[in-house]
């Protein structure tokens, strides 16, 4: 009988570095936030396909997107490797700490992004590219710098966030319909409590790293709070547009009134408290609300 095999002393380090080189490339990417991304371009696809469901279409759109998706957060980590190093919460991640080289993020995100580019023009549309080229260009080259300039930051770097399903319609239809454009608000406006939440859960941090965000100088947590409202209330009146475009039936009115009553309440429960354990159950109810008003435009679908 063969003996086994027992591992070497240089089995168990290369083991691990593939581990630590597979971890590092997920967090270079974003994976969270790019399954996200890939979640929104599933739906703003499906909702725009009229007649047979086409598996591979979606497929396409999806993975190009991926590509894209996963090669601008690499790009932005490249950009801000030197002031990711100045907050707790991201000096951890592979650049600043050490475990990649800068010159090999910027080679695999200019590669990832291109290759997203290039895909959904040859396997969905020039459209759908066009987009994804846009997603990458606003959000690296608009985006990333104007944190350390302006507040105007989280609106510009919404825009970004708000495409996906803008890539998703595109890639199924070849155009834009009036209900793509009020899927690319719903994530807008979805956004804005989103990151005003984080922003000021943060402060400190991105304080520190210069980053000119709306929580600067909000020690209170009023101004944050007070503008996560806002949007939360026009979150309630645009989330309904889709059924007025007849998009989605009237079902969907009831549940996306629900969801938005329950995103308002907790939003004023921090303006009224000013509180960090109510900013993160804002910041964590807006990750509850955006899958089940996804999930309700799916299942609703005219």
């Amino acid at each position: 009988m063969k003996a086994a095999a027992i591992p070497t002393d240089s089995t168990v380090p290369n083991e691990t570095s593939r581990r630590r080189v597979l971890s590092d490339f997920v967090e270079l990417i974003k994976a969270r936030l790019t399954l996200l991304v890939l979640l929104t371009t599933a739906v703003g696809y499906y909702l725009a396909v009229s007649g047979p469901f086409r598996a591979a279409g979606l497929f396409h759109s999806i993975f190009g997107t991926a590509l894209a998706a996963a090669g601008a957060a690499a790009l932005n980590q490249w950009w801000e490797r030197r002031f990711d190093a100045l907050m707790h919460r991201t000096k951890t991640r592979p650049i600043p700490a050490g475990r990649m080289l800068p010159r090999d993020a910027i080679i695999l995100g200019t590669l990832l992004s291109l290759a997203g580019i290039v895909y959904l023009t040859l396997m969905c549309n020039v459209l759908s590219a066009v987009l994804a080229a846009a997603t990458i260009v606003i959000y690296i080259f608009a985006y990333t710098p104007l944190k350390r300039v302006s507040t105007f930051n989280t609106l510009v770097g919404a825009i970004p966030g708000a495409l996906p399903p803008m890539i998703g319609w595109a890639a199924a239809r070849g155009q834009l319909d009036p209900g793509a454009w009020s899927l690319f608000a719903i994530l807008f406006f979805w956004q804005l409590p989103h990151f005003f939440a984080i922003a000021w859960m943060y402060r400190e941090d991105y304080a520190r790293a210069g980053f000119q965000m709306i929580s600067k100088g909000d020690d209170s947590g009023a101004r944050s709070a007070s503008q996560s409202v806002l949007f939360c209330i026009l979150l309630l009146i645009i989330s309904g547009v889709p059924a007025f475009l007849h998009v989605v039936n009237s079902i969907y009115l009831g549940v996306e009134l629900i969801l938005n009553g329950a995103f308002i309440f907790v939003a004023m429960r921090f303006l009224r408290t000013q509180q960090a354990a109510d900013a993160r159950k804002l910041f964590l109810t807006s990750i509850i609300y955006l899958p089940l008003l996804l999930a309700a435009l799916v299942l609703c679908k005219i």
